[in-house]
């Protein structure tokens, strides 16, 4: 299975996260939209369709990658 870097999916979880918040607080035409853009780049990048999953899949996948980074405690 092909992921994304971890760096990439590190950036669009903060950035969706980010323009939730932003959202809920001011509901701008500008951030719905750029919402939308991550969320479609979310789902696109996890092969699912719903964002809530798309979020859920791609921090297990940051946590698998943070796993394999670590060495092996002796």
């Amino acid at each position: 299975m092909i992921t994304a870097h971890p760096s990439v999916l590190r950036e669009l979880v903060e950035r969706c996260e980010t323009l939730r918040r932003r959202l809920a607080a001011d509901s701008g035409a500008e951030t719905a939209r750029q919402l939308e853009d991550v969320t479609y780049t979310l789902c696109v990048i996890t092969g699912t369709r719903q964002l809530d999953t798309a979020l859920s899949v791609a921090r297990r996948q940051l946590a698998e990658a943070m796993r394999r980074e670590q060495p092996p405690r002796r």
